[in-house]
Order: C-alpha cells, then structure tokens, then sequence
C-alpha cells in the first residue's frame, strides 16, 4: 500500500493536481474545456488550502507554484549545449525547389518527405525537463547563450510543470515559441487603456517585454502560451523513434503542446500546395504566424545533411509577402558604425506596419539612395525586412518641394573628413577619418609598401600623427582601429562589441549605459571600464532622462554601480579568444580570434609572430594576416593591449592540444547509434572527427563501421542488412588509442 493510499490528505492532493494538470491541458493545449473558470478555481483553492495545513505534502511541480513570490534582482545567462540555430527564409516556390533539389543532392538516393507546420511570430524557448520535471527555462539569446527565465515559464499555464505519462527521456529538452493570443491580447489592453495605460503595440514584442519582467506574477496575469517546434538535447534519445512526426505524438502525449496544423507532405509540390492553401487559413488563427517551416522528417537524414555555422541544412522557412505601408521622408540621419562606416537612416512621418508605428527606416547605404532616386520629401513605401527591420523600398512619387539628399562632408558624431572607399562590384563606402592614429593604405595586388595619412589633431586631442587634408579614394583600407578615437560614434560601437555577450560578456552594460560613460567622459577606452571601481562615486551619479518628461532624471545609484563592477571585474578571467573577439579588429571575428588564440596561447606570442607565420595557420588567409599584423604593430594596438594588461584582463588561453590520430578511421565513414556509456553522441563523433574518420547520421552501402550502443534500434539493423561492420565502444576506444 502506497503513502498516498494511507494519508487520506496525500491522496486527494495528488487527485487534485492531476485533475488541474488535465483541465490545464485542455483549455490551453486541446482548446477544448470541459469545466467553467469558477470550478477550476475551486479545486485550486482546495489544493493549496490542503498544501498549506499539510506543508510537507508541497512539492515544486505543484500547480499552485507556478509563480514564486519575490521579484527576481536580474536573469542568469545560460549556455545552450546545442545552439539554437536560426533557419533560413525564402520568399517563393523557386526557392523551395532549389531548396528541395539542395536536400535531394545532399540525400542521393535516400527516401524521405516533409513535415510542415507554421511559423508562430513569437519568442524562441528552450526548456529543459529532468527526471520529468521542468528544471529550466531559457531564451535563444545569440543562439549559443540566452537568458534563464525559469521563474517566467513555470507562470505560463500551457508549460507543464511534469510531464504526463510514460517513457520519457531523463534529460528531454524542448524548443518552441512563446506567444500571445490575440483575445488575451486584446482584453489586456482593454485593461490596460480603462487603467489609462498605454496599450501595448502588438504581440510579439509585448511577448518579448513580459518574459523580460523580473516578476513572475506579471507574466502569470497575461496569458502567454507555448508551443514546441523542435527539441535540443534528448538523452537517451527514444530508439524506436525515426521521424519527426513520431517524436512529436510523444511529446504530445507526455503533454507538451504541439502544433496541430502541423501537415506531413510527400514531396515538394505538396509543400507547395499547402504554402498556398495556407495563406488563407493562417488569417483565422488566435495568434500570429508569418509563415511555414518546411523539414525533413526523417531524424537520421537530418544528421546528414547537418548544419551550417548559423542554420539547419535540412529546414526551410517560407515566409509570406512583408506588409508594406505609404509614408513620405521627412530627413535623413547619418549613423556612424564601430569603424567609422556612415550609414544614412530614414526619418518618416510615422505609419502603422505589422502591428508597430514606424518612424525610422534603413536606408542601407548611399548607393541604395542613387538606386532608389531617393530625395527628402519624397512618398515612398516602407516594409519590414523579414517583419523585423523596416526598410524603404520605393519611391511613389516626388513631389514639386523634394529636395536631394546631400552626402555629409564631415563625420555628423565628432565632425571630421570623411572619405570615399569602394567596396565591391562599384558599390563605395564612406568612412570618418577619425579613426586611427595612422591609416594604413596598402594595394594589396601590387605589394607595395603601404602609404599613411596622418589627421591633423585638433588642440587637446591625443591623436599622436595627423595629416593635412582628407583622401579622396583609398584603394584598401587595412588597419583601421583606434582604441582611443575621438569620435565618440565609433568609440560607443566598439564599446558594445567589446562588452557583448561573446566578447567580454559584462552584464549590465547596454547601448544608453555606454552612451552615458562615454558623454561623461568616464570611459575614453576599453580600459577605463576597468578603471571605473577608482570613479565609483562619478559612476553611482550618472544621470538617466525617464519616458515621463515630467518627472527628474533619475541617477545610476548604488545597487546598480555594485552590480556592473562585479560583471566588470569578472570580465577580466574571460580568455583571449573573447578579447580579441572585442577589439573591432578588422576581419577578426569570434570563429578566427578563437583560432588564434588557441594556437598561440598568449598575447605575447600572438604579436611576436610574423605575418608568414600568420598564414601556415588553417583558415588565416592574407587579408585577415595583414590587417591582424598592421593592428599589432600599431600605436593604437600596442597601447590597447598594454593598457588591458595594466588592468588585470587575462591575455592568455590554453593551446588546443594536439590530438594523437589512430589510423584506422582515417578516411572511413562511422555511424553513431543507441547510448553509449562513456561519451553523448556529439563526443563520439567529434573522436571520430579528430582520428581522421567522417562522422555521419545514416547507414547506407559507404558506411565502413557502425558505432552501436544500447538501444540501437533501426540504424543497427540496417547496418547488419547491408553487411557493415559493427562495432562496441570498447572496440572504438581500442581503435583511437
């Protein structure tokens, strides 16, 4: 006899927080009630009045702990262990069928179909259940690393707090979107306006601001829902499951909700049929999709077409035509870019799109002015690139009072020459000269020895060498980083590079934060940030203007002071691949500064090496070489990593080691398949990799070898049909040594 079956209070909590997780599941997963509002609230009440006079009987999943009490002080960052990649987006029938020929190449003669489900315009999620229980929540973020927003999911009704049924995985993490319906949409702004509150723009970017509330109760009194598209890691992963269509029966039956226009489709032509088909009927949904995702559904075949750096290869998003609207051009600001590119922007008479009033637009560049005949004054026809960034896209009409649009001569930040630089296929580019201590020109074809052009400073700036005019045309601008310019433009788009979330990561520090350290002249260079626990008083005194015009600014203060130079004092143990991330060195990237950082190990080492030592590394070609080599030898990077080193930032990283390979996977092809006891699937393959094998997801006639661990299921049984070698982890082990 159970515990629950002697204890009569026992029995009935349990009986109650089934029946509340059922009814959950059948208003907000289901559509489909069975009892009225009045009820459920009684059987809640009944539950947490029993939790109450019994506390022992209170567990985390109870549906009554939903919503925790005190606000949060501020989200964690969490690490995907697999990214979050975005999908690429087409925009007609052509680009599926390149797409599907795409598949079909990758697949040779491999059988499979799709499966099609819509688009939600929401908030990508991960969740991430152990043992059953819901242990985290997470927000995409960059793709790699996102926000933990446990406490927000767990008051999202639809989420279930456990899940429901049998056989589910120890570690089940599930992707989706979170959305707002329209009805609870609106009736919250119903509220909203009676409370004379402004109501809120449209859905998706309301969902965004209330999963970014630091108390839960607000998420909990507004009616989000979830939805899975996807999942991440899934350990073990369900052997008799090889579909996508199969996997997703589950999580619906473990009480995951999931997608029921979700369509499986022969072939392209009927993805194509159903992309058509839905255009209308995605008008009558409660909620906001502006497309489809098409996917192969065979789980296998996805592994082997694998992914690029930032997407699936085998998932297409197809997305319907961009809400367009009329408006006229009111003026033209020009933005200045973290290396000094000028970037016009679109000032609009502001007009509804997609839910948002649009006031601003890009514009790109100036060729898309020329292009477009684009003059002040003009109507034109703005959209949202992707429903995201509103863009200008035509003119309509130009009116007798349009006037051209007239390229600025000097930099609009820090009012220094600006010069013209072609880029590619006569596209140019214009720059603020204010920069660099020394620009370096160097014509890359015929090697000749690089020409400089030095700015006249003007009194009091720390400029070191100037010039005496502009340049008209620079053929290839190599070295073009200053850590101390004196455009504070460039010096605000470096600092929010070098303080991102794959740089220095420093929490706290956003766009107004950075414009305010530098307008007050507390940060002049990356350095000062470190030099800010010396200007703490200066730091807490800082001054923010409020969205009530009406009321006084309000000061940094000190909680928030004590926060930033916590992050910005644990910034300093990040390793080198991150700060050379952040310097806005030409060319150089996370994915290079990563491979230079790992090779050399130091900084010390990194700018004592040549630029012909810079080249025999994989993936370093010349241009990266010599703009990485102009940085180092400059004034500016010597004093930069001087300066950092002063500080106490970490200049170091470990050298990758050098793997010892095995011969005997060099050159073959290894599936692996079921649960290996010693490494995840990833691991595996990433040995196979490292022993010079190729690490594929389906068995066929070139597999040499079959990897099989517990559980191995269908793959396993293919591989001894066509006569592959089979081997155990105990044999692999003893062929990588």
């Amino acid at each position: 006899m159970s515990a629950a079956s002697r204890d009569p209070d026992a029995a009935r909590v349990e009986e109650l927080r089934a029946e509340l997780r059922r009814h959950d599941r059948l208003y907000y997963t289901e559509a489909r009630p069975e009892i009225t509002d009045q009820q459920y609230d009684a059987l809640m009440r009944e539950l947490r009045d029993l939790e109450q006079r019994r506390p022992e009987l209170l567990t985390r999943d109870s549906p009554t702990q939903r919503v925790g009490e005190a606000p949060l002080a501020g989200f964690e960052h969490v690490r995907h262990a697999i990214p979050m990649l975005s999908v690429d987006n087409t925009y007609s029938a052509g680009d599926l069928r390149d797409f599907d020929g795409r598949v079909r190449r990758g697949l040779g003669e491999a059988a499979f179909d799709y499966v099609v489900d819509p688009k939600i315009d929401g908030v990508a999620v991960a969740l991430r259940y152990e043992g059953g229980r819901l242990v985290m929540g997470a927000t995409r973020g960059d793709g790699r690393t996102g926000d933990d927003i446990t406490r927000n999911v767990r008051a999202i009704r639809s989420v279930p707090l456990r899940l429901e049924g049998q056989d589910w995985p120890d570690v089940l993490e599930v992707r989706g979107e979170v959305f707002w319906p329209w009805h609870d949409f609106h009736e919250t702004n119903k509220r909203r306006e009676a409370n004379g509150d402004e109501p809120f723009k449209n859905p998706r970017n309301a969902t965004a601001g209330t999963l970014k509330q630091l108390d839960a109760k607000v998420v909990a009194g507004r009616g989000l829902m979830f939805q899975a598209h996807g999942y991440g890691v899934v350990e073990p992963f369900p052997a008799w499951v090889g579909l996508h269509e199969e996997f997703f029966e589950r999580l619906s039956a473990w009480g995951v909700p999931t997608n029921s226009h979700a369509r499986r489709c022969a072939d392209i032509d009927a993805v194509i049929a159903f992309v058509e088909e839905w255009d209308e009927r995605r008008r009558d949904l409660d909620y906001e999709t502006d497309g489809l995702v098409v996917k192969v559904n065979q789980l296998d075949l996805r592994e082997e077409l694998g992914s690029t750096s930032k997407s699936p290869r085998w998932c297409i998003a197809y997305k319907y035509a961009a809400e367009q609207a009329e408006s006229r051009l009111v003026s033209v600001d020009f933005q200045v870019g973290k290396l000094g590119t000028i970037t016009p922007v679109a000032n609009l008479e502001p007009v509804e799109l997609g839910g948002t009033t649009v006031r601003r637009a890009s514009l790109h560049n100036f060729d898309q002015i020329r292009r477009l005949d684009l003059q002040i004054n003009d109507v034109v026809i703005v959209e949202k690139a992707g429903e995201i960034i509103p863009q200008v896209v035509r003119v309509v009409s130009q009116p007798p009072n349009s006037k051209a649009i007239e390229i600025p001569s000097a930099c609009p930040s820090c009012k220094h020459a600006i010069v013209r630089e072609p880029v590619k296929r006569g596209m140019t580019a214009f720059w603020c000269t204010n920069k660099t201590c020394e620009l370096y020109l160097q014509r890359r074809q015929r090697k000749q020895a690089p020409k400089k052009c030095r700015m006249r400073p003007k009194s009091g700036e720390r400029l070191g060498r100037g010039c005496d005019g502009p340049v008209e045309r620079l053929d290839a601008m190599v070295n073009v980083l200053c850590d101390n310019p004196s455009c504070p433009a460039q010096l605000k788009e470096r600092l929010r590079v070098f303080c991102g979330r794959d740089q220095l990561d420093i929490e706290g520090i956003g766009p107004e934060l950075i414009d305010r350290l530098v307008d007050s002249g507390l940060v002049c260079r990356y350095a000062d940030l470190y030099r800010l626990a010396d200007r703490r008083s200066e730091l807490e005194e800082l001054e923010f203007a409020t969205a009530d015009e009406s009321r006084k600014a309000v000061q940094f203060g000190e909680l928030r002071a004590e926060k930033l130079l916590e992050a910005i004092e644990k910034s300093k143990k990040r390793p080198l691949s991150r700060v050379l991330a952040g310097l806005s060195i030409r060319h150089i990237g996370a994915n290079t500064a990563e491979i230079l950082a790992s090779h050399f190990g130091t900084v010390d080492d990194l700018m004592h090496a040549s630029e012909d030592v810079l080249l025999k590394i994989d993936q370093i070609g010349e241009d990266l070489a010599a703009s990485l080599r102009h940085w180092l030898e400059s004034d500016a990077g010597r004093e930069t990593i001087a300066e950092l080193k002063a500080v106490g930032v970490n200049m170091t990283q470990p050298k990758a080691a050098a793997v010892e390979r095995s011969d005997e996977l060099a050159g073959k092809t290894v599936v692996v398949t079921g649960t290996l006891k010693r490494y995840s699937r990833k691991e595996a393959e990433e040995l196979i990799k490292q022993h010079g094998g190729k690490a594929t997801g389906s068995v066929s006639k070139k597999t040499d070898l079959v990897l099989a661990g517990e559980n191995a299921g269908s793959k396993l049984e293919k591989a001894r049909g066509l006569g592959v070698r089979v081997i155990s982890e105990e044999e692999f082990e003893g062929m990588i040594g």
